[in-house]
């Protein structure tokens, strides 16, 4: 290790390392964890800070400068890592897990009821505001400079759409597919993990990943709802492509018992009902591989969600994929609710630099900014982690992202598909029914459990215990729960935020 520079924390994985190793001058043979400080080491020393524009991968790392006494705490340009900061007692401290930070016996904990009412608006903790006073989130293309004095943030990388119209909706397709080629061979050639399986869901992003990697096995979760279960689209491709699967059942209570255990793995709220599922899905991967693929990224880049195929109304800001209630219903819930805090607020700068764009290209930067990296992978990344997994999102790589921003939006929209130039790409590796497959989603039918007084009881007693009091309107809170049970299912997503926040606040207060 170098005198003057220092690794204080990483997490991720370097995609790219023999092509850095043979750069920079570092025996491909080390393991791992040698050869990945080596890395941020000597890409430092060559690059400074523009050493990101050289990673291909997911990472969030601290370096110690002890020539500048500075510190460099860094995340990944569309932040599959995630990671947290806060001055205590004068000290910098930062890790990917917001539960070490809180949990310093010198931090004391207060509520940010800023986020609260925010986190209601969206579903998710959007920003770089958290929780926890004085704890940051470090933003995606972001790193933070720490002198001993103060932190400055610099934003090194941001997403940005140059649509080029000079080539065929194949001539891109075929670009893809080098590039999803290119960045699989990179994995498949890390032998020091030989062994990796796969997430696979009924959708094309998640089979083209299985078709093209190495992956030896699949696994998705299924239901005995079937509206809700996808295994059998799942079990479908992995025959075709001649490889293994598996399938874990959920059941209500397994999938209700699990809920605080995410919730406090998570760190803070997530009104992100998928995330639970997931979660128990990693731990049945966990029994039989420590290595799993993920397809997340796609739908951000391509264009996947029909939030992103329909248009806005005139005037109106794009607050990202997910806005489960509206500022009436939020105000009309919290009985703190604060008139200055506004929806629109976290997506405001953003916003306004992606004016003069096309909507698409408007709303797929919104949504890598703040959706993406506020509830995507704080899903992914924290519950895979908690379950001992570690993930590796292909698709979320730079590189697809660099062919993605060039490609027109009438050629991710066409033919009454979502995303279809990928759809085209993933045609090489899979028969058109599933390439072409119309987008099933990750849906959990917790909307309808929570609709049975078989397992709806806790979360009952805890939507209208004494936590809900100090922060939530009984009455409204009352009437949205009874509403809810007398059939409007849409209104479950509202409830299952709240409940999500109640938990997380006794969990950690």
């Amino acid at each position: 290790m170098s005198e003057n520079v220092q690794i204080r924390y990483y997490s991720g994985y370097i995609r790219n390392y023999k092509k850095l190793c043979e750069e920079l001058g570092i025996e491909p043979s080390l393991s791992r964890a040698e050869r990945e400080a080596e890395i941020l080491e000597k890409a430092y020393a060559k690059w400074q800070m523009n050493m990101m524009e050289h990673l291909y991968g997911m990472f969030a790392f601290a370096i110690w400068d002890e020539q500048l006494q500075k510190l460099y705490c860094v995340r990944d340009q569309v932040g599959q890592k995630q990671m947290f900061y806060a001055v205590i007692d004068g000290e910098f401290i930062c890790s990917g897990d917001i539960n070490e930070i809180v949990s310093d016996s010198r931090f004391e904990k207060r509520l940010n009821k800023t986020m609260l009412q925010q986190y209601l608006f969206y579903g998710y903790p959007i920003g770089q505001e958290t929780f926890y006073e004085g704890v940051f989130k470090l933003m995606p293309g972001h790193y933070a400079e720490w002198d001993g004095k103060d932190v400055s943030l610099t934003r090194y990388w941001k997403p940005v759409f140059e649509p080029d119209s000079t080539k065929t909706v194949d001539e891109w397709a075929k670009e893809l597919e080098k590039t999803v080629d290119e960045i699989l061979a990179e994995e498949s050639a890390d032998t020091e993990i030989p062994y990796k399986e796969s997430f696979l869901s009924g959708g094309v992003d998640s089979s083209y990943l299985f078709a093209a990697s190495d992956a030896a096995c699949a696994n998705t979760v299924g239901y005995e709802e079937s509206g809700f279960d996808e295994s059998a689209l799942a079990r479908h491709t992995a025959e075709v492509l001649g490889k293994d699967f598996r399938v874990k059942m959920i059941s209500p209570k397994e999938y209700f018992e699990r809920i605080p255990t995410v919730i406090d793995k998570m760190g803070q709220p997530l009104g992100d009902a998928s995330a639970v599922a997931f979660s128990i899905g990693c731990k049945a991967v966990r029994e039989h591989a420590a290595v799993v693929y993920s397809g997340e990224g796609i739908d951000e880049f391509f264009g996947g969600y029909n939030s992103h195929k329909n248009p806005l109304k005139e005037g109106w800001t794009y607050l990202t994929c997910s806005h489960i209630m509206s500022e009436e219903v939020v105000r009309s819930l919290m009985l703190d609710f604060d008139e200055n805090v506004k929806a629109a607020d976290p997506v405001a700068s953003l916003w306004n630099e992606v004016q003069g764009q096309d909507e698409l290209s408007q709303k797929l930067t919104i949504d890598i900014s703040l959706w993406l990296e506020g509830d995507i992978y704080l899903n992914t990344d924290r519950t895979s982690t908690a379950c001992g997994i570690e993930l590796h999102t292909p698709f979320s790589d730079l590189r697809l992202f660099n062919a993605a921003r060039k490609i027109p939006a009438e050629y991710k929209f066409m033919e009454d598909q979502n995303k279809y130039v990928f759809r085209k790409a993933a045609s090489s590796r899979l028969p058109d029914e599933v390439a072409f497959r119309k987008k099933v989603g990750f849906a959990v039918p917790v909307r309808k459990w929570l609709a049975s007084g078989e397992f709806n009881q806790a979360i009952s007693e805890m939507l209208f215990g004494e936590a809900s009091q100090n922060f939530f309107n009984q009455d409204e809170l009352r009437s949205l729960w009874t509403r809810y049970l007398e059939g409007e299912e849409f209104l479950w997503s509202r409830i299952y935020a709240v409940y999500a926040f109640i938990l997380w606040y006794e969990l950690k207060f």
